[in-house]
């Protein structure tokens, strides 16, 4: 009788040596680890392999910077807009300097923003989207378990048309998302 073969498992590093890749791709400020799309598509041509549709035209999906401080509350509200029908491609940052980054990697059409960062607040973070020689394409939703009444018109001025409570549930954020897409695609 012969013993069961276990099965073997491969590393990633080590599999990027085989293949001769850079294993690391590129590395988001949220830790995680991404590979440009282009760079994808260029290797599976290089190998003759297949290229997704996707690959070649772009997700055409319209996309969401989520920057929000509380994890418990990140993970549920993206996995909320995940599971809305808004279509979205959601991404995720904790900090206000690591939102800022996202924003101008990924041009989003919409930000959500929580006011209250641990480093910057939204004030903070839409200021220096606004500092010369920078343009802000996206719309800006504010959400927030509570802020100083001065920073609601300090917001306002800032362009920022909506302020959602926290309190007011994850369906208030997929809806005033919801409303900002519709804003913009009629514009």
């Amino acid at each position: 009788m012969s013993l069961p073969r276990s099965k073997r498992y491969w590393g990633t590093q080590r599999v990027a040596r085989v293949c001769q890749v850079t294993p690391a791709g590129h590395k988001t400020p949220t830790g995680r680890r991404r590979v440009e799309a282009e760079d994808l598509a260029a290797f599976l041509r290089t190998h003759d392999m297949a290229v997704p549709a996707e690959l070649e035209q772009g997700t055409g999906r319209d996309v969401v910077v989520v920057v929000e401080d509380d994890p418990g509350y990140l993970r549920a509200l993206v996995l909320t807009i995940k599971k809305s029908d808004l279509g979205v491609e959601v991404v995720e940052a904790a900090t206000g300097v690591d939102g800022l980054l996202e924003i101008g990697r990924m041009q989003p059409t919409l930000i959500v923003l929580d006011y209250g960062l641990p480093d910057l607040n939204a004030a903070q973070v839409i200021q220096r989207l606004l500092e010369p020689g920078r343009k802000l394409d996206a719309e800006v939703i504010v959400v927030t378990g509570g802020m100083p009444a001065e920073a609601t018109a300090e917001l306002h001025e800032m362009g920022v048309k909506v302020i959602v409570n926290k309190s007011d549930g994850m369906s208030a954020v997929v809806e005033a998302m919801r409303q900002a897409l519709q804003r913009r695609k009629a514009a």
